[in-house]
């Protein structure tokens, strides 16, 4: 994924598109992965939604990085390579708790700290899954509208669209 550097230009709220489709199809810099608090160990889990299909097209390459961080906040954000995907790297998010369960709280913040590495990174676009809209639990729309709530106060350069997954 070639996109322009950012330019010094004044942050500003974006504009998220809300699109259809397979997250691992889009041309972005990063994508986002919804995991969990990272006590289980990676290998003993089996990643269901995002986390399996990242898995499965990656490669374990972002799991034994990500496995090195140790246990993450609930909420906490941590940026990994991405395998043999064709990003510059994954945001992997704690948006459940050790009980698998989502909450507003922990979907927000996760956002929240996924956009502050696309900033701190100067990445240039980014997509985002429903977090929390799958194994946590949350009913997407929810989900969604509780993820727009961050958007709409986090300035940034990048362009944001979250995927909405269906079938290809």
């Amino acid at each position: 994924m070639a996109h322009p550097p950012l330019q010094d230009a004044a942050p500003q709220v974006p504009v998220v598109r809300v699109v259809q489709g397979d997250l691992l199809n889009q041309d972005v810099d990063v994508i986002v992965n919804a995991w969990n608090r990272n006590i289980i160990p990676w290998w003993l889990l089996v990643p269901q939604g995002v986390s399996g299909a990242i898995k499965r097209r990656a490669g374990y390459q972002p799991f034994r990085e990500l496995a090195r961080h140790g246990p993450m906040p609930l909420g906490s954000a941590v940026l990994t390579g991405a395998g043999r995907l064709p990003y510059q790297g994954i945001i992997h998010v704690a948006g459940i708790s050790m009980w698998w369960v989502a909450s507003q709280q922990s979907i927000q913040k996760s956002v929240q700290s996924a956009m502050a590495v696309v900033n701190q990174h100067r990445f240039a676009s980014v997509a985002f899954p429903v977090i929390g809209g799958g194994t946590g639990g949350a009913q997407a729309d929810q989900a969604l509208q509780w993820m727009q709530e961050v958007f709409n106060t986090t300035p940034t350069q990048a362009e944001v669209r979250v995927v909405r997954y269906s079938p290809q």
